[in-house]
């Protein structure tokens, strides 16, 4: 929902004339009046064919118009498999409209143009669409002839412009955001942070509200053009790229259907409404007051003859494919068997070198004999220490300095204090420890010569 206290314009169409659609105002819960009115061409018109024309005008006098929509599509044949042309009987389809990139809004007093370029988004086609409004649109008064025949602000490329864009909010929600996103001079654009200026909510009862707080940063000298801007370019951006009619561009050049029990128009078609608007960019001038019938510009039907010639060009483009794929198919089939056959040449060529090899130089040194046995991994008992493929490390011992004469010798034993005397009455520090019996007082239970106790020895003496 939109804000009431807000700046409203709500569309409305017009139950008398289905061409037209009024634009009502309201603002802080007022009234609701006409402002504006959304004219579009009459498509019985011969020249509205194959063109997309919409006017925005006054709602109380009629010939006035302040801004107007002219599109002209480019035309593509689309191409069509031989089913879809044998259900046509031969006959070519009609071109398609291309839906263009951008489209131009032609603004009166004072006259500028004001383009709309469509962004594209890879998941959601035309996301945004970007336009610019010059800062500067009027001249400044001057009593000076010179000053009157220079050219408008708007003409300058030079102007600085403020830019605009229109984001729609989701992928599918077709309701959409106006910011303004920057300025640019001279081609130069500068991004500043994104500032709402109006929202466009797509329901039964379109609406567009302008955020009026944010309009006095909004530093554009005609107001009431980015009004008309915001107001005809959110309309023409709904019927061209988000709710695409079958027919926007009119290539049938025939009008709307009209509902069953409708009331009649008072005018004929053919003939312009005395107060109806008129199209000054190209798109028409009023048509003669004769009578116009749009069947007598329908093309003739085709006779028996042209549809034969037409099946049989048909027939001949299908023999002449599928002919020509037969010939692709062979020629595939034909690569893959050359293909095929050098890779058996190539193989063939190798074990045929292979062979030569082996007759001139034999099997000789291929042979390695069988897998040399390992070492016995020692036992969850044994010591590791020695085992027989482990070096044995020995610490060089230093030699102690000489003992003076007045000392006398040094005690044998090991009950002498001192590093060098516990590294001689211990094992070797790196070495493998020797099994030696501890000695106990006692009888031996073992044999002759196993328990006697051995003397120790010094290392250095």
């Amino acid at each position: 929902m939109l804000d009431e206290n807000l700046p409203t314009f709500y569309f409305r169409p017009l139950s008398d004339n289905p061409l037209s659609t009024a634009l009502y105002f309201t603002q802080n819960g007022s009234e609701p009046t006409a402002e504006y009115t959304l004219q579009k061409l009459d498509p019985a018109l011969p020249q509205a064919k194959n063109k997309y024309a919409i006017a925005l005008g006054d709602a109380s006098a009629q010939g006035v118009i302040f801004a107007e929509v002219l599109i002209e599509p480019e035309f593509q044949q689309p191409t069509l498999s031989a089913a879809e042309i044998r259900a046509h009987n031969g006959v070519p389809p009609a071109p398609v409209p291309l839906i263009p990139e951008s489209f131009a809004l032609q603004l009166y007093n004072p006259d500028q143009q004001i383009v709309v370029r469509g962004e594209k988004s890879m998941w959601m086609g035309k996301e945004s669409f970007e336009f610019e409004i010059p800062q500067q649109s009027f001249r400044m008064p001057s009593a000076s002839q010179v000053d009157r025949q220079q050219n408008d602000p708007v003409a300058s490329s030079l102007a600085p412009k403020i830019m605009f864009k229109w984001k729609r909010e989701s992928k599918f929600s077709r309701d959409m955001t106006c910011f303004m996103t920057g300025r640019s001079i001279g081609g130069k654009k500068s991004k500043e942070p994104d500032i709402t200026i109006a929202l466009y909510k797509h329901g039964r009862e379109r609406a567009i509200a302008v955020y009026e707080p944010n309009l006095r940063r909004v530093e554009v000298e005609d107001h009431k053009g980015l009004e008309i801007v915001l107001l005809l370019s959110a309309e023409v951006i709904r019927e061209i790229y988000l709710t695409p009619n079958r027919d926007s561009f009119n290539v049938n050049g025939a009008p709307p259907n009209k509902r069953k029990n409708s009331r009649p128009l008072a005018h004929s078609p053919g003939s312009p409404k005395p107060d109806s608007y008129t199209m000054t960019s190209g798109v028409g001038t009023p048509p003669p007051v004769t009578g116009y019938s749009p069947v007598a510009q329908q093309l003739p039907l085709p006779n028996d003859a042209e549809l034969r010639r037409r099946q049989a060009a048909a027939q001949r483009e299908e023999r002449e494919r599928e002919n020509r794929d037969k010939a692709e198919q062979q020629r595939i089939k034909k690569m893959l068997e050359d293909e095929e056959r050098q890779r058996r040449e190539r193989e063939a060529a190798v074990e045929k070198e292979t062979e030569r090899l082996r007759k001139e130089f034999g099997m000789a040194g291929q042979d390695y004999g069988p897998r040399p046995n390992l070492p016995p991994r020692p036992g969850p008992n044994s010591n590791s220490y020695a085992s027989p493929n482990r070096p044995v490390l020995h610490l060089q011992t230093p030699v102690p300095p000489p003992r003076p004469l007045s000392a006398g010798s040094r005690p044998p034993g090991p009950g002498h204090s001192g590093w060098f005397s516990g590294m001689a009455s211990t094992q070797t520090f790196f070495g493998p420890p020797q099994n030696q019996a501890h000695a106990r007082p006692g009888r031996r239970r073992g044999g002759s010569g196993e328990g006697k106790i051995n003397k120790k020895k010094s290392t250095f003496f």
